[in-house]
C-alpha cells in the first residue's frame, strides 16, 4: 500500500457504524448506502469528500454493531485511510479484512478539518503537510499489510491458493 495524500474530515469520538452505514439504507444498492455514510454527522460528507480523502475519528471509531456495511460505504467512497485514537475492535478487523486502512493514531486530536495528509500505514507515520507536523501511529504489521495490498482477506487468499497451486510438487 502506498502513501496516500488526502485531506482530512475530522469526527469525534464514538462515531458508529449506524452513522457510518445507516440503517434505513442498508437493503440499497451500495453506492446509495454510501451516498448516506456519515451524513447524520455531516449532511455533506459523502458529496464534499474526493477520492483518497482521509476520515479521522477520535476514541471507539466504529463503535456499535459488526455490519462490514460501514467500511464497506467507506471504500465505496474512496476514502484512503480511517485514522483515529482508537478503534472499535470489530471495525478494525473489517477494516483490514475488506483493504482499508486503519491507523491509530494517539495524536489524532491535533488533525483538523481541511488538513492535508499523507499516511503511510507500513511506516506508522501520518504527515500533516498543512500544519508541518509528522505523527506516529502504530504501525500495520507486514501479514496485514500484505492483506491490504491485496485488497482485503478475500483477494489475499485467493492470491495465496494460486500460489500454493503453482508451486511444483515433489
Amino acid at each position: 500500500m502506498s502513501k496516500t495524500f488526502g485531506k482530512a474530515f475530522v469526527f469525534g469520538d464514538n462515531i458508529t457504524t449506524d452513522a457510518l452505514a445507516p440503517g434505513a439504507y442498508m437493503k440499497a444498492p451500495l453506492a446509495e448506502l454510501a451516498a448516506h455514510c456519515l451524513e447524520s454527522i455531516d449532511a455533506d460528507f459523502a458529496r464534499d469528500m474526493k477520492r483518497g480523502d482521509i476520515v479521522v475519528g477520535g476514541e471507539n471509531f466504529g463503535m456499535g454493531s459488526s455490519r462490514e456495511q460501514a467500511v464497506m460505504a467507506l471504500r465505496e467512497l474512496g476514502i484512503g485511510y480511517v485514522i483515529a485514537k482508537s478503534f472499535a475492535g470489530l471495525f478494525f478487523r473489517n477494516c483490514i479484512n475488506l483493504g482499508l486502512a486503519p491507523l491509530m493514531c494517539v495524536d489524532a486530536a491535533k488533525i483538523n478539518a481541511g488538513d492535508e495528509l499523507c499516511c503511510d500505514a507500513g511506516e506508522g507515520s501520518i504527515l500533516n503537510k498543512t500544519k508541518n507536523e509528522c505523527y506516529a501511529c502504530e504501525p500495520i504489521p507486514p501479514h496485514l499489510m500484505a492483506m491490504l495490498n491485496d485488497g482485503g482477506l478475500l483477494s489475499h487468499l485467493v492470491k495465496r491458493r494460486a500460489l500454493i497451486t503453482t508451486l511444483p510438487s515433489n
